[in-house]
């Protein structure tokens, strides 16, 4: 009886782990008019302010944005329960764990 807890509490350690989904980097953007919520401008870059509460955010490709994110300005930011990360697409298809969302590409889970 002493060690199925011990190893229950493993296995979930382990799969808490092994789940770590990449979201979207928070990390200075190009300037492309406005910036956007959580972000100021520096030179010709949005930057993310400290707040901590700021999210990532990719530049709005064909005025829409890919699933998990939302429009802020000209930029798609990504939704508080978003646990995927985005990049613009190149082309008509995306590299091997990601999938088509319009004009990006979505890491799958």
């Amino acid at each position: 009886m002493g060690r199925t807890p011990l190893l229950i509490a493993l296995a979930v350690s382990a799969l808490a782990a092994g789940s770590g989904l990449a979201q979207q980097p928070v990390r200075p953007l190009p300037k492309v008019g406005g910036c956007p919520l959580g972000y100021y401008s520096s030179g010709g870059y949005c930057v993310p302010s400290s707040s901590g509460n700021t999210r990532g955010a990719i530049e709005k490709s064909d005025n829409s944005c890919p699933l998990g994110f939302y429009s802020s300005g000209n930029y798609c930011l990504s939704s508080p329960s978003n646990e995927r990360e985005a990049i613009q697409k190149t082309g008509n298809a995306c590299p091997l764990g990601w999938f088509s969302s319009g004009s990006y590409c979505v890491k799958s889970r």
